[in-house]
């Protein structure tokens, strides 16, 4: 087992980006080249530091709770009175934990649901909310299953042509800084993003327009036929 997996088995899967990569195994990646310290995964708790840093040979330091607080405490639940089915949930979790059809009320597999709270700022109805989660524990099974999961649905769409993850250390320096830019900071512009995105599906809405079309994930327009 070499180093990157190393480290990736410490981290708990719940591909949440509170690290700033965007999952669990690019974050093991950036910290095999030195690109980025063992404390910024919330999820894995102060344990989870000690044991990577272990893993780096380096001192163990107090993991960076402004990245959000430690542990695995919560489940997201869509409220059936305001879901409208508009699956972009679906499309933001990293483990195909939510079910759904376009216009059909859509629900959370509770467990098989890491926490990670990417479905909340698409969510144009502001319909999910956050629940404790029922065990207090988040077991070495359940990030196997979790990883298991994310990979599936990474290859499912790479086969669709949406693979867009950093490969190399290079890579990885390249987008330190972005990615150590303050959680709440890239959180607050995704709403804003989500709030502007509202507001012209109302502005066209009302002028009897079409809805403006969605964006493929590198932001160019996405046709209606071309959308899922």
């Amino acid at each position: 087992m070499n180093l990157i997996e190393r480290l990736d088995q410490i981290l708990p899967q719940t591909q949440c980006q509170r690290c700033g990569y965007p999952a669990c195994r690019p974050y093991a990646e950036a910290m095999a080249c030195g690109a980025a310290e063992p404390n910024r995964c919330p999820p894995g708790g102060q344990q989870g530091v000690k044991d990577l840093a272990a893993i780096l040979t380096q001192p163990e330091m107090d993991l960076d709770r402004e990245r959000g607080p430690p542990g695995v405490g919560f489940i997201v639940r869509i409220d059936p009175d305001y879901c409208i089915g508009c699956t972009k949930c679906i499309r933001a979790c990293p483990v195909d934990a939510i079910i759904g059809a376009n216009k059909r009320m859509h629900t959370i597999i509770a467990d098989r649901c890491t926490g990670c709270e990417l479905c909340i700022p698409p969510c144009p109805t502001d319909c999910i909310v956050l629940e404790p989660r029922p065990q207090l524990t988040w077991s070495a099974i359940e990030a196997s299953t979790a990883r298991s999961r994310y990979l599936n649905r990474s290859a499912r769409l790479a086969r669709d042509g949406f693979d867009a993850e950093p490969e190399d250390c290079e890579d990885f320096e390249q987008t330190s800084a972005l990615s150590a830019k303050s959680p709440a900071l890239v959180k607050q512009s995704t709403l804003e993003k989500a709030l502007e995105q509202a507001r012209l599906r109302l502005a066209a809405h009302a002028l009897g327009s079409p809805e403006p079309s969605a964006a493929t994930p590198d932001g160019k327009p996405r046709s209606k036929k071309g959308a899922r």
